[in-house]
């Protein structure tokens, strides 16, 4: 028997690093077994990379709310002016105004993560406009800008505090800063609510948002328990505009607009309750079936509630009422146009 030379091993050669430039055609490629793909892992750094052309029609649409309230402002047609006269001025306070545009897409930009988040955590619709990897990708994207828009928010509310005050620069910005961002700090009129329920929403949207990226340290289930708050910070965002949003300080169909888009939230909630992706969170028909009563009346109870909600939101669409203000002050005009 004549010996012949060992073949090469496979392994050896697929271990050869091969410059992505040399792979030309099959027939070039080096033998051997070729390694199966692995699914790149979602890192902060990727989705903060794929984030800018979302991030840049946030922005577009900003600017395009801040011209719209310039130009009410400066035709005294926006109820801004009737909540504070002294700033008919809208040159001399396009800080605030601009903190209100970020508020307004931050408010937006909330809603379509919401819609998105929604969509993806139930029974998907069998046809949606992008395959779902695209659609999670997004909703990563959108949750992102959110937080930006909320924090550009609040910061440029802060610099117009900074910039019209009147004391030495570095107690001026320490009272800035106490009343933009403590809890508390801000002591005038309804701000004494309505600001702190916007910190609430943003202090909760930074960690809810970017537990995601380390959902493999504190594990799935904890990561989906926590992730679920995130409606939280959503109704936080409406109470907050609703409460202090000047352009939709009196009943009108400006405010009761907010309350329409709140409609298909709800409806997708339900319907999210209603069908769940998992069989753990399946309501059964009678107590008995379920492995715990309490959690049955939890979860019979949030399915109601939900049903409560839209009941309501559809009285306040159809009345136009929700006890907003609705008599504006004595010195405004009776011909103004109210948001």
């Amino acid at each position: 028997m004549t010996n012949q030379p060992p073949a090469p091993e496979p392994a050896a050669a697929a271990e050869v690093p091969i410059a992505s430039s040399e792979i030309t055609s099959p027939e070039t490629r080096p033998p051997g077994p070729r390694r199966p793909r692995t699914a790149q892992r979602t890192t902060l750094r990727s989705d903060l990379r794929a984030s800018w052309p979302d991030g840049l029609v946030a922005l577009l649409v900003t600017a395009a709310v801040f011209v719209l309230l310039y130009i009410r402002i400066r035709n005294k047609t926006s109820s801004t002016v009737s909540v504070m006269p002294f700033m008919a001025d809208a040159g001399g306070f396009w800080m605030y105004f601009l903190s209100q545009a970020f508020g307004w897409s931050a408010l937006l930009w909330a809603w379509g993560t919401v819609v998105l988040g929604l969509l993806l955590s139930g029974q998907r619709p069998s046809r949606l406009p992008l395959s779902g990897p695209r659609l999670e990708r997004l909703h990563r994207t959108t949750s992102l800008n959110t937080i930006a828009l909320i924090t550009a928010h609040a910061l440029l509310f802060g610099a117009e505090l900074f910039r019209h005050s009147t004391d030495a620069w570095n107690s001026a910005l320490g009272t800035a800063f106490v009343e933009t961002f403590v809890p508390g700090g801000y002591t005038s009129g309804t701000g004494q609510i309505a600001i702190p329920i916007g910190q609430a929403a943003l202090y909760l949207a930074i960690p809810l948002g970017l537990l995601f990226y380390v959902r493999h340290r504190i594990g799935p289930k904890t990561w989906r328990v926590l992730h679920r708050f995130v409606i939280v910070v959503y109704v936080l965002s409406v109470w907050h505009t609703l409460l202090y949003g000047t352009n939709v300080w009196y009943d009108g169909w400006f405010r009761t607009s907010v309350w329409l888009l709140q409609l298909p939230v709800a409806a997708l909630l339900l319907v999210r309750l209603l069908r769940p992706a998992r069989r753990s969170e399946e309501l059964p028909l009678s107590p008995g079936a379920a492995p715990s009563r309490t959690g049955w009346a939890l979860r019979l109870g949030g399915r109601l509630a939900v049903v409560g909600v839209m009941v309501a939101l559809v009285v306040v669409v159809v009345s136009g009422s929700d006890g907003g203000r609705t008599v504006p002050p004595d010195d405004t005009s009776s011909t103004h146009n109210h948001d």
